[in-house]
């Protein structure tokens, strides 16, 4: 396990180069954030320091999983939002946060590339074995949500590929590597190279993203604004942008 420590000296390291390459001198807010969000949170951090001009936000973009672990083992943080509850739920029951909020929902949409090379129509495609598939790896939130959406559509999907993030999995659809995946629907809004089909009317899958100021947050008063930020009207109408919902 690395220890709090450790961590520590390296964000004090890496505030140190930021300071030497002639940033201003001000707070610094640490928000880790599921992939997912990487176009949401990207304006969102944007905006949030032309409001807070003192604060500089400093994103760490990955699988919900993969931040978890990384929370759960002292890396230096004040704010996670995460892409599902459960991944949220060990953060609190670690006692790394005492309370969530969900800021915002999502859809699962399947993806193609734009000329559709497999001639994908739905869901069933997935488990056609002449087809390169790809789903995001059951440990990260996208995909387990994508096997909900298969169990529940009857559909064995013949995986070629388990991606760490959606992002990783969006980028090689896009690139022509896979023929089909399913991904979030704000992904393929997103995106030029991608897109969407309908999942089945009969698909039941909630995706809710959780937020939270994190008990150990160097900067608290920056965290509280931070996810203040979020939930106000200014930030969900960026995430209704990006193709967010309200919870």
């Amino acid at each position: 396990m690395i220890k709090r420590a450790a961590w520590s000296a390296v964000l004090f390291a890496a505030i140190v180069l930021s300071s030497c390459g002639g940033q201003d001198e001000g707070e610094v807010v640490l928000v880790m954030a599921a992939s997912s969000l990487t176009n949401a949170f990207s304006e969102i951090e944007l905006a949030f320091e032309s409001a807070h001009p003192e604060i500089d936000v400093q994103l760490n973009l990955a699988g919900s999983a993969s931040l978890r672990e990384q929370i759960l083992q002292g890396a230096p943080a004040d704010v996670f939002a995460s892409a599902n509850s459960a991944t949220m739920q060990a953060v609190l029951d670690a006692g790394e946060a005492t309370t969530s909020v969900t800021f915002a929902t999502n859809t699962l949409q399947i993806a193609v590339p734009l000329d559709n090379p497999g001639a994908v129509t739905g869901i069933a495609d997935l488990a056609n074995e002449d087809l390169l598939v790809g789903l995001c790896g059951e440990q990260v939130p996208c995909g387990q949500f994508a096997r909900q959406a298969l169990e529940q559509a009857g559909v064995v999907a013949s995986v070629d590929t388990n991606e760490g993030d959606v992002r990783a999995l969006v980028t090689k659809l896009e690139a022509g590597e896979l023929d089909v995946g399913i991904v979030y629907a704000t992904d393929v809004l997103s995106s030029n190279e991608i897109t969407g089909i309908a999942l089945p009317a009969t698909t039941d899958v909630v995706v809710a993203y959780p937020i939270a100021q994190l008990t150990n947050a160097a900067n608290e008063d920056g965290a509280r604004q931070f996810v203040e930020f979020v939930l106000s009207v200014e930030g969900q109408a960026i995430l209704a942008s990006t193709g967010f919902a309200s919870p």
